[in-house]
């Protein structure tokens, strides 16, 4: 018979069962606020899974993919902007409540076309960090990218999402503000946007904090880049009311662009420099631009030739591949 597990009652006793797991927890200081948030949410009644695969391996490729993902070094969205595009000019605020610094976007030239270009922006530093929120966006910052996504509508202008982020602000003030409906909006806008969209995971996707700029046409993942409904953290602490298990929860996750390619979630893995993004910026720079380029030039191509029914038959295979995700046979 399965023991009740208690409740965890505090953000302090999640914070000392945390620092219990500190030593195979090297990078995940940008998460914190997820995992507390996760925890004080209370707890549920353990899983069957939860014993299958408290075994696996915390030193797994999984892991280490999380910890590269996560790496400080690793370029961020304004890196590979500044690299991609030869002219940026980035918009702020949502013109609603203010501006959000976790999130960047604004009109680009990429390969002689203009496109509008959003993500996530997290910190080189402590100090960055704290500025950007540690890539957490707020309602605003959605609602901000939401009037990129409408402008390039209006102009006809292709729209390249870089996604890095754990997870949407879980304060008390997103909440107050409608983080919810501020991304179930920006998913609604992305199903019938009438332009190409192409998405690349560059690091950490995190939850529908991620999927608000990933409902894409082309979804691309860097080859040690994540994606996931909750950070390993958050899971960690819903199935055994301890974060420090993290890496067996991404083990079992399926978290990975590898896994992800095979589930038909992603079109595309993209290549890293040996040693991952950190190691040769300007090379991921320009893997990360050929298959964006080559992606966008294939859906360019579809609506040049595909006549007045085109752009119905692109939003129509952009619906089709969300809808087929899940899907499975026994």
């Amino acid at each position: 018979m399965p023991v009740k597990p208690r409740l965890i009652k505090s953000n302090t006793e999640v914070a000392k069962k945390r620092r219990r797991g500190q030593a195979v927890l090297e990078n995940s200081s940008e998460v914190e606020p997820m995992i507390l948030a996760a925890a004080d949410a209370g707890s549920v009644e353990p899983l069957e899974i939860a014993t299958i695969i408290e075994d696996v391996d915390p030193n797994s490729e999984t892991w280490h993919r999380v910890q590269l993902a996560r790496h400080p070094e690793r370029p961020k969205t304004l890196d590979y902007i500044k690299r991609l595009c030869p002219e940026f000019v980035e918009v702020h605020g949502d013109r609603r409540f203010g501006e959000d610094a976790a999130i960047v976007g604004g009109l680009a030239e990429f390969e002689g076309r203009t496109v509008m270009v959003m993500g996530h922006q997290k910190g080189k530093n402590t100090k960055e960090n704290i500025a950007r929120n540690f890539g957490m966006p707020s309602p605003e910052g959605y609602r901000k990218t939401l009037r990129l996504l409408q402008q390039a509508e209006k102009f006809g202008f292709p729209v390249i999402c870089f996604i890095d982020t754990p997870g949407a602000y879980p304060g008390l003030e997103g909440e107050e503000r409608g983080v919810a409906q501020a991304i179930a909006e920006n998913l609604l806008v992305l199903s019938q946007l009438r332009v190409p969209v192409i998405s690349v995971v560059i690091g950490e996707g995190g939850s529908g904090g991620a999927l608000a700029i990933g409902l894409a046409d082309r979804v691309l993942m860097l080859e040690n880049a994540i994606y996931s409904v909750a950070s390993p953290e958050a899971s960690a602490s819903i199935l055994w009311h301890d974060a420090a298990k993290a890496p067996q929860a991404a083990a079992s996750m399926k978290i990975t662009a590898q896994d992800l390619l095979g589930f038909g979630v992603i079109e595309e893995i993209i290549a890293e420099p040996e040693g991952g993004a950190q190691v040769e910026p300007g090379q991921a720079a320009d893997a990360v631009k050929e298959a964006v380029l080559r992606h966008l030039s294939d859906i360019e191509a579809k609506l040049a030739e595909g006549g007045p029914s085109a752009i119905a038959e692109m939003l129509a295979e952009r619906y089709e591949k969300f809808r087929k995700i899940g899907v499975y046979e026994e």
